[in-house]
């Protein structure tokens, strides 16, 4: 078997490497999320509701998302 270490991969390999886990779990398994994602889902909604939260555009935050995997 070949190993990778992901220090030699590059982003876009990296992010490749996780769609693939990804679809295969998504697939292949059955899973409940934890009991905690409720919670912060239910937070957020609150924040959301409240005034709290603004939904953020939607390429503003996948730069921002790149910004910090850079």
């Amino acid at each position: 078997m070949i190993t990778i270490s992901p220090k030699d991969m590059t982003m876009a390999e990296k992010l490749s490497t996780m769609e693939i886990l990804w679809n295969d779990l998504c697939q292949h398994s059955s899973f409940e999320s934890p009991n905690w994602h409720e919670s912060v889902l239910n937070s957020r909604e609150q924040q959301y509701a409240g005034g709290a939260q603004l939904p953020m555009d939607w390429e503003k935050a996948k730069q921002q998302i790149r910004n910090k995997t850079e």
